[in-house]
């Protein structure tokens, strides 16, 4: 792998030679656009709209829109005589929870590698200080005239990462998304878990790109003129859901049965609704009994 940025990490008055790898691939077919009348390749052309003239890279510049008639030059000696006291920095800001980062504000992904000896017994020092207090840095670094935010985490024990972040405010508010408010059984919350469960497993390996396989038997099949082979099996269309128990407890029997598991128990049961209790009588049964005769009252004697 090549390194994609050399630099230190800052950390207080500890400084990491470190050299940034990137942590991922992409395995994409890309295609070409062709004129199809001759198969010809589609080429685009930069062109100035003062003069229609071709120009060339080294004869183009960049310029800021501060109007629909104005634009203003910015040059690379006007960005370079900023201040970027990051520029050749990672440098650790503030240390949070692991937990309390928002996935949402992580980007794409690096692997930072001690540069030479001197670097080995810092980075490994950061590496275990990590570790032990169960938190990720976060840190400023700037690449290509841009500052970034971003977030050191250890991997596997042994590699710390480099994971390029959003700033605040770049992360739109969720609210407008969210659905209305409806109220929902605890039959079919149990249901849903079930389901989750059917489907949990700690290996990723298993997940493949079968478009990508497909893609590439079609262009191996049109480049030896056959047809392509079948890969793989289309999923059947999802129908309305009408019952919502009921494609809970199909979807955990497919689940199960997909990694081979019986499906006897699988079945989420709705939960039983409470009884209605029979109201009171609140009024009370008439007695029978007679009312005893009032006393005469005494003669004097």
């Amino acid at each position: 792998m090549r390194p994609v940025w050399s630099g230190a990490i800052s950390f207080g008055l500890v400084t990491i030679p470190c050299k940034v790898l990137s942590a991922t691939e992409s395995h994409n077919i890309s295609f070409h656009q062709v004129h199809e009348a001759d198969g010809g390749r589609i080429r685009y052309q930069k062109v100035c709209t003062l003069d229609d003239k071709v120009l060339s890279q080294d004869e183009i510049g960049r310029g800021y829109e501060i109007s629909k008639d104005t634009v203003i030059p910015v040059t690379d000696a006007d960005l370079d005589g900023m201040p970027l006291p990051t520029a050749k920095a990672i440098e650790i800001v503030a240390f949070v929870p692991a937990s309390s980062i928002d996935p949402i504000r992580i980007g794409d992904s690096y692997y930072l590698q001690a540069d030479g000896q001197v670097a080995a017994k810092p980075y490994k020092l950061l590496r275990e200080a990590l570790n032990r207090s169960d938190r990720v840095a976060i840190a400023k670094f700037a690449w290509h005239n841009r500052e970034r935010l971003g977030l050191l985490q250890v991997l596997d024990g042994e590699v710390i990462a480099l994971h390029s972040m959003r700033w605040p405010d770049e992360i739109r508010d969720p609210a407008a998304v969210a659905p209305p408010a409806m109220d929902i059984d605890d039959s079919e919350v149990d249901g849903a878990i079930a389901l989750i469960d059917a489907m949990t497993t700690d290996d990723l390996t298993q997940f493949h790109d079968d478009y990508r396989t497909a893609l590439e038997e079609l262009l191996q099949a049109k480049a030896e003129h056959r047809e392509p082979q079948p890969v793989g099996q289309a999923p059947e269309p999802a129908g309305k859901v009408v019952d919502l128990m009921a494609a809970l407890n199909a979807s955990v029997e497919k689940a199960k049965a997909s990694r081979g598991e019986s499906g006897e128990d699988a079945t989420v049961h709705e939960m039983p609704k409470p009884k209605k209790t029979a109201a009171k009588k609140t009024a009370a049964k008439k007695t029978t009994a007679k009312k005893a005769p009032a006393r005469k009252p005494r003669k004097a004697g």
